[in-house]
């Protein structure tokens, strides 16, 4: 299930990055940003009551970056 979510949000994170691709073909680019985030939204709808409340605030605020760090953070320990 995390996972899921962290596959998800690394994968944001990764079209946000590439450059070259949005220099190239900014509406693929956007479209791949907007399906990502959408997909992450679908996650967040269906698991919200299976994650911490500081996980539940990232996501509902759209703190992605953060939630990443909190779920990297989780796998570290």
């Amino acid at each position: 299930m995390i996972s899921e979510l962290t596959a998800l949000l690394r994968r944001r994170v990764a079209i946000i990055a590439d450059h070259a691709w949005r220099d190239r073909d900014a509406a693929g680019h956007l479209d791949a940003w907007k399906h990502v985030s959408e997909e992450i939204s679908a996650w967040t709808l269906a698991h919200r009551t299976e994650v911490d409340a500081r996980m539940r605030h990232y996501l509902a605020n759209a703190s992605y970056q953060k939630a990443l760090a909190h779920l990297e953070g989780l796998s570290a320990e």
